[in-house]
């Protein structure tokens, strides 16, 4: 067996402390009461989850058993019965936070709306009677195809309220991919807009339904939410207006109990070839490991106004917007648009004029910040902030520094987060006020996540040597199956290694125990016999003053199996010269080896992303090697980026 070994070359050794004025306020007070839980969850999983269970959750039927575990299935909180929608909504009314803003939209173009618990529980009842009336029940499957507007959310509440499975498809995503996910799970109901506002245009939605539905005879009716006022068609018979179908609706509705693993949600992940996976979560475990993170890892306050910048469409926007936010009995804060529309300090504008506490966003973004310089960020306060986050992929050491110091003004702590749409809820991150920070790593596992990093062969390997980063045992907001795929599900989740769960990521583990995530083990490098994490590549680039923004990805070659290819993004201020080629090739090999040094470097103006703020390395690589750009583009956010990087090859 050839040696499968990630090489990783990478250290970091600042070490950012907690101030003691954060530290005395920590939800879970100190860093022994964690290790103390954290060694229960894992050594006493069943008592742990257990206790928090019942702690956290309100419950119609209490549950007989914690756990059976049939590997690779897992079943939770057996006969328990409870309903998701109160356990957001209806647990806090008669409280202190019935009349607290549980939701405060901001539109693209300007609009706000604030919405209480009692005007949200007022709304799902509303809309929950509706889709009774249309027929929609337990076990259904509805679409949810809308911009970041209040009326998802309520959607996704009223769904859970009648044990609906809701599937929220991105509203990036092409009528093509639309119909794909409406058919693969025989959606009744389509609810959606007449459209969004994105950087000042139409998004048109609705007409994307329209088109989609030509190939999806499931759907029996479409919800149509008046937003941008753009104009479209309604079918008789089938389309209706979210304001004309709440006519007549009552106020209130009994919210029914539901087993602890009914099904809530389908969420598809989109892969760069193939189906998309359907990837399936339950109700109770999934909510316990939303609400439970939510409440540590944000330290979540009763006062804190909370802004996670993912769309409703990814896993982050609805265990980190929607269920654990609005069970903690948080105010969100969700917003419509792009970030830099019309300008790049709409986010820091935002922060100030609704006196947000915490931000979670994805280190793309914090990228593109950087790009834009600091000018935009200095003609703000930020002092209403205490807490940031970053999701999405691994953030490297410059960019946290960055949001460290210029964001967090050196006083907030940095939750780096590293979890996925399969996990359910956050799985490595630092407890702020407990962790000590290094740049860069998600440190240490939540509680119940026995996360180890493992060669080829399933062993574990020594510290500070790379390898596949594995679960080993079950844990609650687990995904349970791929929706009518289950053989699909043993076999990319759990084949490569006997009962345990593979990632798909590359790891390695520090001196201290501190998890560190190298990238996806697709995108490591096969380098003349090293095998290269491309965080690891890019980081060294950014480390570099002139560098905003680095991607990383291999191309074929006869002598070394692969070259090392890199697209670099520049500071404003900095030109792209020969000379600044040749030292960045210089500044990799400096940092992490000769064996990093790139072969090619190109500049771009940007790099190819989704929406959500990925880089599409598979576009890159395809690019790198003159192919023609093939496969699923439907979630670019900007195709004249590729347009623009085949022009100059």
């Amino acid at each position: 067996m050839t040696d499968q070994t990630i090489t990783s070359v990478s250290r970091e050794h600042r070490l950012i402390r907690p101030s003691a004025e954060f530290k005395a306020q920590a939800n879970l007070g100190s860093d022994a009461t964690y290790k103390r839980l954290y060694a229960e969850s894992v050594n006493s999983p069943e008592e742990f989850w257990g206790r928090q269970a019942k702690e956290h959750l309100v419950w119609r039927k209490p549950f007989k058993k914690v756990l059976r575990w049939s590997p690779p299935h897992a079943e939770w909180f057996l006969g328990g019965k409870l309903n998701v929608s109160e356990n957001c909504l209806d647990r806090h009314l008669g409280t202190a936070r019935e009349n607290k803003a549980a939701l405060i939209f901001e539109g693209e173009p300007g609009d706000v709306r604030t919405i209480t618990y009692k005007q949200l529980h007022f709304h799902v009842c509303r809309l929950a009677h509706i889709f009774e009336n249309m027929g929609i029940g337990a076990g259904d499957r509805v679409a949810i195809y809308m911009p970041m507007i209040p009326e998802a959310v309520m959607a996704m509440l009223a769904c859970a309220r009648v044990g609906a499975i809701h599937t929220v498809v991105f509203g990036g995503f092409s009528p093509e991919a639309l119909k794909d996910r409406i058919n693969d799970c025989q959606a009744k109901l389509v609810i959606t807009a007449d459209g969004g506002w994105r950087r000042g245009k139409i998004v048109e939605l609705k007409a994307n339904v329209d088109r989609a539905l030509e190939g999806a005879p499931s759907v029996q009716t479409v919800m149509v939410v008046r937003r941008c006022g753009n104009e479209i068609t309604m079918v008789d018979g089938r389309d209706v207006w979210w304001k004309e179908a709440w006519l007549g609706a009552p106020n209130t509705h009994e919210a029914k109990g539901f087993d602890a693993e009914h099904p809530l949600f389908i969420l598809y992940t989109s892969g760069s070839t193939g189906k998309p996976k359907g990837v399936l979560h339950t109700s109770a475990g999934y909510l316990l490991g939303c609400k439970l993170s939510s409440q540590y890892v944000f330290d979540l306050k009763e006062n804190d106004r909370y802004f996670c910048s993912a769309d409703i469409g990814w896993v982050t926007g609805h265990s980190y917007v929607v269920y654990g936010l609005l069970s903690n009995g948080a105010t969100i804060f969700i917003y419509e648009g792009a970030p830099n529309h019309p300008e790049p300090d709409r986010f820091w504008q935002m922060i100030d004029r609704h006196g947000l506490t915490i931000l979670y966003t994805a280190p793309t973004a914090i990228r593109a910040f950087m790009r834009w310089g600091d000018n935009y960020v200095l003609r703000h306060r930020l002092d209403s902030l205490r807490l940031l986050g970053s999701v999405g992929e691994p953030i490297n050491p410059e960019a946290w520094m960055w949001y460290h110091r210029m964001i967090g003004k050196k006083r907030c702590p940095i939750v780096d987060t590293w979890w996925q749409t399969e996990t359910g809820a956050i799985m490595i991150a630092p407890l702020p006020g407990l962790t000590p920070l290094k740049p860069g790593s998600a440190t240490r596992p939540f509680f119940g996540v026995v996360a180890k990093v493992v060669d080829e062969r399933g062993r574990e390997v020594p510290r500070n040597t790379g390898g596949k980063l594995v679960i080993t045992k079950p844990w609650p907001s687990m995904l349970r199956t791929l929706w009518g795929d289950d053989e699909r599900y043993k076999k990319a989740y759990w084949s490569e290694i006997k009962d345990v769960y593979f990632t798909g990521d590359g790891a390695r583990q520090d001196e201290d125990g501190y998890f560190w995530i190298v990238g996806r083990i697709d995108d490591v490098l096969n380098v003349s016999g090293h095998r290269i994490g491309t965080a690891e590549v890019e980081s060294a680039l950014v480390s570099h003053p002139a560098v905003a923004e680095a991607a990383a990805v291999g191309r074929p070659d006869e002598f070394k199996g692969q070259a090392l290819v890199v697209f670099v993004c520049l500071k404003a201020g900095h030109t792209a010269t020969d000379p600044l080629k040749e030292e960045l090739r210089s500044h990799v090999a400096k940092e992490i080896g000769s064996l990093a040094r790139p072969d090619v470097i190109r500049f771009a103006a940007a790099l190819p992303k989704t929406r959500s703020g990925k880089i599409m390395r598979r576009i890159l690589k395809e690019i790198a090697t003159g192919g023609i750009v093939k496969g699923d583009t439907t979630t670019l956010e900007d195709f004249s980026v590729v347009a623009s990087l085949q022009a100059e090859e």
